[in-house]
């Protein structure tokens, strides 16, 4: 084209710049396990958040680049660094201009700035153009598919009281999965666990393992856009009807990442509460209009007491006598759709689902859970919409339930390049329910919670970027602790400091007032609780063989009318790639010391492939981890971590079942993996 020789002076000006850019290939993945440790550290349930999902496919897309120049838009979508605006300038570049000549023409699209384009790089490549959709023979994905099998294992050094009356299987954990995938069309696999002090083999668990996964996805196959057979995860619109995903939280990366819903996805990983089981398709009618249904049944662990549900068991573990009474004691069915439909800027769709249990579901509803959903069967109906008009974008769903009424609608502004403004209401309703609804908000659930958030970002200068946040929320009825409707204020300040490619430093201040019932008071008085937190952290990175974490913690909890408390943590990250053998070894240590629960800190480490996890800490010790990664070769790689946590003041570690003598706790975990 008459243009490309411009294009190509203009890529030969900037080769050096961008060149800088690409050689940080760990940007995006720093800034990924940052975002899970902020959605882990603010998860109102302190429940362990299974990121295996969305850090695999992240993986995947990692291995397999999107192709611009043949990219779809529901394959843009799937990046999490990119906004609506800049998917839909990008694609109107290669309307316009015809195929990307390299990669570095990003720096020539619209709205795409020099720090999306980095984060960027890892997941897409410029290659021929072919948007066929053809059915791939067998031939071809036997020989071009790949395998990939990891076996895991987890060997405490320590026994838990448990152990010695209670709990009816060894102390080890250990999980088996197996994954096939042909490019981005067919996906097959499996997994199978067992928690530690659970039988394998025996007792409850005759068929070995406690826990067997199955999913088989195709995708993009002419006219059928998703098959999911098995094991899978649904989200559509803004979560308030049904979604699976973690990624809708508050954060200090607004730019980085967008509220989308991602429609049928696979269910690798061995969570054994949040997913559905049976079969999902997503159909395209037309090119603008997408039909998508889905069907599950799955036997579920709860609480019977006179033919009634009387609770519902989450955590999957079937260690005792009395846990193994709750396994699979209840089933669930659920049907559903979702109609929608894209027009240029537009976008509106429509999801309804119905569910019920095999017998009522009664739990024993006390006074902050009034309006807590009961009963036998259930349907939620939403609308969701967005649209974009050149730098204004808006989105919001409303939804309906047996009960009640739940609305969020966000509008987001880009003034210029670099700054984001963004204005979020949610409503729910007190009596709003949804069983499968996760959406943005103070709380976990969807219901009683009303509130307005404001973001803004901005990158003025060179090298600095700039994050304020304020949440003003407030919850109608009671709520757990918390005996009369209350409200608070959640605001939130980062500044980002790169000076160079090899570093990256931000200093984070959050300041939290929500109001709570005083202890041994039964609820008769009620005070406002504030939290402030301050973070330091510095990530050093010399061209990928050496690198540098440090992370500085501070905590100030306070109930009005009493005596703070405090905690800070300091952690120290080394990894380093040795260039002459294919080991990798991280080595991480950090001190800690609270006042108390409420002033706790959390510990984000490096854990095995496809795990994070940020656990929480109190009192005072020292935790230390060496995690190792051997790639023995281009099919086999193994991971071994090893950690320990030392307290100085207490001589017995946590209560109940799970107190273990003494101060110290250690552990292993090993990982193998198997790519052919």
């Amino acid at each position: 084209m008459k243009n490309n020789w411009l294009i190509r002076l203009f890529t030969v000006m900037n080769t050096l710049l961008i060149t800088s850019v690409n050689n940080a290939q760990n940007t995006p993945v720093v800034l990924i396990e940052e975002l899970m440790e902020e959605l882990s550290v603010n998860n109102d349930e302190e429940r362990e958040i299974d990121w295996t999902d969305e850090i695999e496919e992240l993986s995947q897309r990692m291995e397999q680049p999107v192709q611009l120049n043949s990219a779809t838009r529901e394959q843009l979508e799937s990046i999490p660094f990119l906004n609506d605006r800049q998917i839909e300038n990008l694609l109107a570049y290669l309307y316009i201009h015809g195929p990307m000549q390299t990669i570095y023409e990003l720096q020539l699209v619209e709205g795409m700035d020099q720090q999306t384009i980095q984060y960027l790089l890892p997941f897409v490549a410029v290659g021929t153009i072919d948007k066929k959709t053809y059915i791939p023979s067998l031939k071809n994905v036997w020989k071009y598919g790949k395998s990939e099998a990891l076996a895991r294992m987890d060997v405490p050094f320590y026994t838990r009281k448990g152990y010695e009356k209670t709990y009816l299987g060894p102390a080890l954990y250990h999980s088996l999965r197996y994954g096939f995938r042909y490019q981005d069309n067919l996906y097959v696999g499996f997994s199978a666990e067992k928690d530690a002090g659970e039988p394998f083999g025996a007792l409850h668990n005759t068929r070995g393992y406690d826990y067997y996964s199955f999913y088989l996805l195709l995708q993009n196959i002419g006219r059928l856009k998703t098959l999911a057979v098995g094991n899978y995860r649904l989200s559509f619109g803004q979560g308030l009807v049904i979604s699976t995903d973690y990624w809708m939280g508050k954060t200090a990366y607004l730019s980085s990442f967008t509220f989308r819903s991602t429609g049928i996805r696979k269910h690798a990983s061995t969570d054994e509460y949040n997913y559905f089981r049976g079969a999902a398709t997503a159909v395209a009618l037309s090119k603008s209009f997408t039909l998508s249904a889905f069907y599950s049944h799955r036997s579920m662990d709860g609480v019977m007491k006179n033919d009634e549900i009387t609770s519902i068991y989450k955590s999957g573990l079937h260690r005792s006598k009395s846990e193994a009474e709750k396994r699979e004691t209840f089933s669930l069915q659920l049907a559903g759709g979702n109609l929608s439909y894209r027009n240029n800027n537009l976008k509106i769709g429509a999801t309804g689902i119905y569910y019920a249990f095999n017998r009522p579901y009664e739990p024993v509803l006390k006074t902050y859970a009034k309006y807590n959903l009961h009963g036998s069967s259930f349907y939620n109906l939403g609308i969701d919409y967005s649209y974009r008009w050149h730098q204004l974008s808006f989105q919001g769903e409303t939804a309906i339930g047996t009960k009640g009424m739940a609305a969020l609608h966000k509008i987001q502004y880009t003034p210029v390049q670099g700054t984001q403004l963004m204005l979020l209401h949610r409503y729910y309703a007190h009596d709003y329910w949804a069983f499968f609804a996760n959406s943005f908000g103070e709380s976990s659930q969807v219901q009683n919670e009303n509130g307005w958030y404001l973001a803004a970002e901005t990158a003025p200068f060179s090298h600095w970027r700039f994050f304020a946040s304020m949440d003003l929320f407030s919850f109608p009825w009671w709520k757990y602790r918390i005996s009369k409707p209350s409200q608070g204020v959640d605001l939130m300040l980062q500044a980002t400091y790169s000076p160079r490619k090899s570093v990256n430093m931000y200093l984070n201040y959050r300041y939290k007032r929500k109001e709570r019932d005083v202890s041994g008071t039964q609820g008769e008085v009620t005070l406002p609780v504030y939290q402030q937190r301050l973070r330091y952290r510095l990530n050093y990175d010399t061209d990928h063989w050496f690198s540098l974490r440090t992370t500085l913690d501070g905590n100030r909890f306070q109930t009005k009318g009493k005596q703070p408390g405090y905690g800070y943590q300091a952690t120290q990250a080394i990894s380093c790639r040795l260039p002459w053998f294919p080991l990798q070894a991280t080595l991480q240590g950090s001190y800690f010391r609270t006042d108390d629960y409420d002033s706790r800190v959390y510990i984000a480490e490096k854990g095995l492939l496809y795990t994070f996890y940020t656990p929480s800490f109190q009192g005072e010790g020292l935790r230390f981890s060496v995690h190792l990664r051997y790639d023995i070769n281009k099919h086999w790689m193994m991971i071994a971590k090893l950690g320990q946590t030392q307290y100085e003041d207490r001589q017995e570690i946590g209560s109940g079942y799970d107190l273990i003598p003494g101060n110290k706790k250690a552990d292993m975990q090993m990982q193998l993996r198997l790519k052919f």
